[in-house]
């Protein structure tokens, strides 16, 4: 069998953490990317939008209760581990799809919201191992770019799923997505399962200044319960809470109006454009963050401002046209509902929607910088992943449960509006008090600590030659 961990080609190395976090957004590409890019297309490529936002709302509800219990599943590596933890997530995005497409074919209704049961509690698994590699795994000085890298990856399954669809439906005029879409995001998205087995444990990742990712030692379950517990007596997560709670609360307004004022072909282009604006925006908070001449501290304050004002200006401009149109109108802007993209006046939401995405990966990066500025320990940041899903999901469930009963969209987007608004002041006051580096107050390890029989089995970064280290030992 290959050993993975001693693959190296030239100056790359398998085991180096852009290396883990590359796959594991490579993973994310053929799930939760593809699962976007339904989302994209509006109230999941159907028509339904009241039982989409019922089976959203199951969803999101069960990622909550299962969010929290997450990060402690992945922690204890003797029941599963980031491996297993990661396949089995994936899972559940494969599920959901064939519901939507069943209930395409035969209508059938409680499929739908049974498999968004089932994907809310592996998504959240997905979700805490994928957070404890991206924030872990990487130095300090690489985690806004880390964020970035997996997040334009990840926003690539989007892009690819969004062109799939247009692609099969570019001369449709039908309202729904055909059988070809569902068959070929089915195909994508099992190849996720095989391919979380080839992202590697923490202990034989090593990153480019010699250190390794340390690993504590192995909780009991009531051990692990305590450390959960923990968290929730911690003022940074309280503190946290509104952002954590408002980062996917906007998807349900946001997919609700592009199912209502658009045609099948023109929200295939809309989930495409959503997909671009999210890389752009994975870039610029990564840039801010990581690149940005200023301590730690500061550049998160920086990232702070730049959302807060971004969403203001994007924000801004979708209150003031949501106040042209309600959910009874059949006619938006002077035109009858819904448009294709050939309608003219369907240039201006487009271009809004492409730019709440753009603003909603700011808001998602710097929460993840946040996160990861709060320790470099894996467990704890399986916990906190797990936490933060949790918390979200809770959001999420609130929100289309509430388009589900066909609240108002001018009061769907007011509250989207207020909760960023509240949020943003408490991440900077969390931001404001961490440290410019955790490695002085936490245990650093280096290759030449690891087990003679380990350095033997992985590749090392230039400048460390296990000869060497060995004879240190």
């Amino acid at each position: 069998m290959v050993n993975l961990a001693a693959l190296k080609y030239g100056r790359l190395r398998y085991n180096s953490p852009w290396t883990q976090v590359v796959i594991v957004g490579f993973v994310a590409l053929c799930s939760v990317g593809m699962f976007s890019a339904i989302g994209g297309l509006g109230a999941g490529g159907t028509q339904d939008v009241q039982l989409s936002d019922i089976a959203s709302s199951v969803l999101y509800g069960c990622f909550c209760v299962g969010g929290f219990f997450a990060g402690s599943i992945n922690t204890l590596q003797n029941i599963l581990g980031p491996r297993m933890t990661m396949s089995i997530g994936t899972s559940g995005y494969a599920i959901y799809l064939g519901a939507l497409w069943n209930f395409q074919l035969h209508g059938t209704r409680w499929f739908l919201i049974f498999a968004g049961a089932i994907l809310g509690f592996s998504a959240a698994l997905f979700w805490s191992a994928q957070g404890s590699i991206m924030m872990s795994y990487p130095m300090e000085k690489d985690k806004g770019r880390s964020f970035t890298v997996f997040w334009v990856i990840f926003q690539m399954g989007t892009l690819i799923g969004a062109s799939i669809a247009l692609g099969i439906e570019f001369h449709s005029t039908l309202s729904t997505m055909s059988t070809g879409v569902y068959v070929s995001f089915m195909i994508i998205m099992l190849t996720a399962m095989a391919t979380s087995w080839v992202v590697l444990p923490p202990h034989l990742v090593v990153r480019g200044d010699g250190t390794i990712v340390e690993l504590q030692r192995s909780l009991s379950p009531k051990q692990e319960f305590k450390e959960f517990i923990q968290m929730f007596k911690d003022w940074r997560m309280l503190a946290l809470f509104p952002m954590f709670f408002s980062s996917n609360y906007f998807y349900a307004y946001q997919g609700a109006i592009t199912a209502s004022l658009f045609n099948g072909r023109t929200r295939a282009l809309v989930s495409l454009l959503t997909g671009l604006g999210s890389m752009i925006g994975s870039v610029l908070i990564g840039s801010i963050t990581d690149v940005l001449p200023f301590s730690r501290h500061n550049r998160a304050l920086a990232g702070c401002a730049f959302v807060l004002v971004l969403s203001c200006i994007v924000w801004g401009s979708g209150l003031g046209f949501q106040t042209k149109f309600t959910r009874a109108s059949a006619e938006v802007l002077g035109e009858e509902i819904p448009w294709d993209w050939t309608v003219g006046v369907a240039a201006g939401p487009i271009t809004l929607i492409l730019a709440y995405y753009l603003v909603d990966a700011t808001f998602q990066g710097l929460a993840y910088y946040t996160m990861s500025s709060l320790t470099n320990d894996p467990f704890k940041l399986a916990r906190i992943a797990g936490y933060y899903k949790g918390i979200q999901s809770g959001g999420a469930a609130v929100s289309f449960g509430m388009d589900a009963v066909k609240t108002a969209y001018l009061g769907e987007i007011l509250i989207s509006w207020l909760l960023i608004l509240v949020s943003l002041p408490l991440c900077a006051l969390v931001v404001y008090r961490i440290r410019d580096t955790n490695y002085e107050v936490e245990t650093v390890k280096h290759v030449e600590e690891m087990e003679p029989e380990i350095i033997g089995e992985i590749s090392l970064p230039d400048g460390h030659r296990a000869g060497q280290d060995l004879e240190k030992k």
